[in-house]
């Protein structure tokens, strides 16, 4: 079981480079960067996990950007968007990135995605939040062919394109894994459709049962006719209980994450060190 650690990056916050190297030197797999391009003051939304919505939302940095820095500075570590909100983004300009952030960083990319609970953010890119799913599907697959073929084009309800060149193809063959975040069962039926793993939250599977969701998933993913094992599950948000951990790794989870506040050196490195205490101890 691999473990890797998301933070939401601000101009206050460790930086990204920083961060990637002790990560790297501790031994950690992947550094994620979550989206958020603004918040509106107009929130009609409620805040996933309750209360009033944290300033890092609105003061982080870019996923791409943030993780292209970490990556410069590390040789080994995996840098994933923990999530990109490919319903905010077109999707041209986002095959780009994903490639030559891939390109660059040798292969170390992942591709995490999602469509987002901010309907004013949502809205305020053009976008209708009761189709935002049937987007981000039809963006996603339009992505999949910039990067499979050498003239590709797509010709969907939101998304079309003639033929065309755009180069460089990702370094990872055929592309970057496609890391579907969200809940059970809708975003996990959109990982099966579309994607190369899942990325649930451990506190929103908590009410279920974790070992209960993701044996229901394994079993959504074979009806399907999907591989389960081709579906890799992500954890996000794993609190450091020895416990929870040792089941998760006893059901298969491939990898966990855990977050890390959005502050300074001084704050960061005592959990990091934590952390690889844990991971001592669960001997990964």
């Amino acid at each position: 079981m691999k473990i890797g650690a998301v933070m939401f990056f601000t101009a206050d916050s460790m930086q990204p480079a920083a961060l990637g190297r002790a990560l790297e030197e501790r031994g950690f797999e992947s550094l994620w960067v979550p989206e958020h391009t603004h918040v509106p003051l107009t929130l009609s939304s409620e805040y996933p996990s309750g209360g009033a919505l944290p300033r890092p939302y609105y003061d982080l940095y870019d996923p791409f950007l943030a993780l292209n820095a970490a990556a410069a500075a590390t040789t080994t570590l995996n840098i994933g968007t923990g999530i990109c909100l490919v319903v905010q983004r077109d999707p041209i300009v986002t095959a780009k990135m994903v490639s030559t952030i891939d390109q660059l960083s040798r292969g170390r990319f992942l591709f995490g995605v999602g469509n987002g609970w901010n309907r004013d953010e949502i809205a305020n890119h053009g976008t209708a939040f009761d189709t935002r799913h049937k987007l981000a599907r039809e963006r996603i697959e339009a992505m999949q062919a910039i990067w499979t073929s050498d003239e590709p084009a797509y010709d969907g309800e939101f998304v079309k394109f003639g033929p065309m060149n755009q180069w460089p193809k990702p370094f990872q063959a055929p592309h970057p894994p496609i890391i579907v975040g969200g809940a059970f069962p809708h975003a996990a039926r959109r990982a099966i459709r579309y994607g190369n793993g899942w990325i649930p939250r451990a506190d929103a599977l908590e009410h279920d049962g974790v070992g209960a969701v993701i044996k229901a998933f394994r079993t959504m993913a074979a009806e399907a006719g999907r591989d389960p094992d081709s579906l890799p599950i992500t954890l996000f948000r794993v609190p450091d209980d020895l416990g929870k951990l040792r089941f998760c790794r006893e059901i298969g989870v491939d990898r966990v994450t855990f977050s890390l506040p959005a502050e300074r050196e001084h704050t960061i490195l005592p959990i990091l060190d934590r952390w690889v205490a844990v991971r001592r101890e669960l001997g990964v």
